[in-house]
């Protein structure tokens, strides 16, 4: 069974392998001339193991790497035969790795400091041309033009999802690492298509980075202004986090949400005035739309902002459609990112979502929050935030507490250690951890930058004005810090350097989240445990993450099936998916046929597909929480913790039964709400 499962697989990763033309540069003769030469000076080598490289390097083999007769020397007399020929070359090849990638992380880092960092100066012209280069780009090309690809793909051939999903359960932590080595070459896509997808991603990142709204410039009807204090709120981060504020106590709390909804809406169907983006000399009032100047004395034409948000999405798309005509195996942006990003099928993941959409758990969420709010639910409700255990607080206190606890990035920076040592972990641990934290001010919205090699710190980026770092600012910092331990923690405490990370990027997400959960503990505000409102928060928020994927995927399709749409034809088609999404498993519950609202991510704009990654934390989140509750002190918890994510980059079945000690699924969260509604 496992012979015919890794020959199965064999023919699935040369089709993988196959150049753009599709056309097989070496014959078969020259193939099996090179695997008798092997096997006749080396009889003991593993004759499906030695296939399985050659015929991969066969499959990647273009015409400038050089003859037939050039292919069956290479393999021959650079195939490490024995199992300390291969544990030599392993490691050579992980150092090389780990250099090439550091030193092109620092690289980039350093160039778009003016772009993503406050405190840099005003970024010029060049700046912004220069943050979408991309040193890491022709590193492929490169190595295949040196040979050295050709030498790890022979050496390092690599596995199906499924090979990795059934052969890895009896795989050792070397074979693992061996199995990810054989990734890093399994495609051969040239270096200007990487970097014109790079390119593009960057300037989508900037677009959003710079989108901030300044609310002390809206107005009611009534001409009211809401916001007395000078904000600017970054789209949809921060005014997604505006609104979920003003669920505590506080005057004009439910105007201003419905103020915030009206700019998100105005925003998704590109209706705001273009005038009004980031720019304070505007008086707007959302609901009419109409523009004065900064005096409110008289009205001003001001047209809408062009189709920009949907062209930034447009241009990632060509970039993608450039990449897949190098991966006639997986010739799909979306394909790629669940079967290799993700490694999980995108069907599997669609029908986890849609089964806790139309739960009856849902259901009964919803009309707890109905009877807390006193009213029937709005759309936004689906960021209801009464259930945390900072809603009975006012933002203002909190505020004051981080502005005046971390006036700078490097006070929160210096604190980071007993923050760490307050959830468990011990003196030195912490200190080992937070000294390889980078804390900065960023210009754009909060995000944790990985360490990249050794020699590279992790960088933790939120949003700190001049007053200091109010409490928008410290919960984001708090959740990047959570990437921030996880990256350190799968990278120094690590093995082998391509076992370094986690399975995708919803794992990274779960550690963020549990840092997140216990924000006000690190406050003082006492231990945040797994109560009963902190389990009905993770669902709600899973209610509304999930639904914001689904638009993210179908929107992807979309263009795959239409792809010489423009902008606006874009824009309409995001429109109408958020809408028959809402209409499906939102509309019952909070009201409003066709509201577009799960289309103002702006995730959607500058990191394609990324969304998906959220949800599929929240449920790893969710299990790690209960896992993590049998711990009996914190520094057990941390211990356990630090355990759980130095197992590193398997696959996220492997790394869950490794973890929890069972697969990834919604079970557990609608088996715990069931339990926090009976009680």
């Amino acid at each position: 069974m496992k012979k015919g499962l890794i020959i199965a697989g064999i023919m699935t990763i040369l089709m993988a392998c196959q150049n753009q033309s599709n056309t097989p540069m070496i014959s078969e003769a020259s193939i099996q001339q090179a695997l008798t030469s092997i096997v006749q000076s080396h009889p003991n080598v593993d004759s499906l193991l030695t296939e399985r490289g050659v015929r991969q390097v066969a499959a990647l083999w273009q015409q400038t790497d050089g003859t037939e007769a050039d292919f069956v020397e290479l393999v021959t007399t650079h195939y490490a035969a024995t199992t300390e020929e291969r544990k030599v070359l392993f490691d050579r090849l992980s150092y090389i790795l780990e250099q090439c990638e550091q030193s092109a992380d620092l690289l980039n880092n350093t160039l778009q400091e003016p772009t993503t960092l406050v405190g840099k100066g005003e970024p010029c012209v060049v700046d912004w041309i220069i943050s979408g280069y991309s040193p890491i780009a022709h590193f492929t090309e490169d190595m295949f033009a040196n040979k050295i690809a050709h030498i790890c793909v022979l050496n390092f051939p690599s596995y199906t999802l499924e090979e990795k999903n059934t052969l890895g359960q009896e795989w050792n932590r070397q074979e693992w690492a061996y199995a990810r080595m054989g990734e890093v070459f399994n495609t051969r896509i040239p270096g200007s298509v990487y970097a014109h997808s790079a390119q593009a991603m960057s300037e989508a990142e900037n677009y959003i980075a710079g989108y901030n709204i300044m609310m002390h410039c809206l107005r009611n009807e009534q001409g009211e202004q809401l916001w007395e204090e000078p904000m600017a709120l970054l789209s949809h981060w921060n005014l997604r986090d505006e609104l979920k504020s003003n669920y505590a106590n506080i005057p004009n709390a439910h105007e201003k949400q419905e103020m915030i909804y009206q700019v998100m809406l105005r925003i998704i169907r590109q209706e705001i005035p273009e005038c009004v983006v980031n720019n304070a000399d505007y008086i707007w009032h959302p609901f009419s739309n109409n523009v004065q100047d900064i005096k409110g004395s008289t009205n001003q034409e001001c047209g809408r902002e062009p189709d920009t948000r949907y062209q930034k999405i447009i241009d990632i798309f060509h970039a993608m459609q450039q990449i897949d005509t190098y991966r006639p195996d997986a010739p799909s942006h979306v394909l790629r990112t669940f079967n290799e990003d993700l490694e999980i099928p995108q069907s599997e993941i669609e029908s986890l979502f849609i089964q806790l959409l139309q739960s009856d758990e849902i259901k009964a969420v919803a009309q707890i929050i109905r009877e807390r709010l006193g009213r029937d639910l709005r759309p936004y409700d689906i960021w209801y935030d009464g259930f945390k255990s900072r809603s009975s607080v006012s933002e203002d206190l909190l505020t004051s507490q981080t502005q005046s606890r971390y006036p700078t990035a490097k006070a929160f920076e210096k604190d980071m250690p007993r923050m760490l040592t307050d959830l468990g972990f011990s003196q030195n641990k912490a200190q080992e951890i937070a000294a390889h934290i980078v804390v900065e001010a960023a210009r754009g919205s909060g995000h944790a930058r990985p360490c990249v090699g050794r020699n590279q710190p992790a960088r933790l980026r939120t949003r700190i004005n001049n007053r200091g770092m109010d409490y928008k600012g410290y919960n984001i910092a708090v959740h990047e810090m959570g990437h921030n331990v996880e990256e350190v923690i799968s990278l120094y405490d690590i093995d082998y350097y391509t076992l370094a990370g986690i399975p995708n990027t919803g794992f990274t997400e779960a550690s963020a989240f549990l840092f997140q959960q216990r924000d006000m503990q690190l406050l003082g505000h006492g231990k945040q445990i797994m109560s009963r409102d902190a389990t009905l928060d993770i669902i709600w928020s899973m209610y509304e993450i999930m639904g914001v994927s689904l638009v993210d995927m179908a929107m992807w399709q979309w263009l795959y099936d239409n792809p010489k749409a423009n902008a606006a034809q874009l824009r309409e088609a995001v429109i109408a998916i958020a809408g028959d999404i809402w209409n499906k498993y939102y509309a019952p519950l909070l009201g409003e046929q066709d509201c577009p609202l799960l289309g103002i991510y702006s995730h959607m704009i500058g990191y394609a597909l990324y969304l998906p990654g959220y949800p599929i934390g929240q449920l790893v989140q969710f299990q790690l929480e209960e896992h993590l509750a049998k711990c009996e002190t914190p520094a057990e918890f941390a211990q356990e913790y630090t355990r759980i994510y130095q197992q590193g980059k398997l696959t996220p079945d492997a790394w869950m039964r490794g973890a929890v000690g069972e697969a990834m699924s919604i079970e557990p969260i609608l088996n715990a709400v069931r339990e926090a509604i009976r009680r």
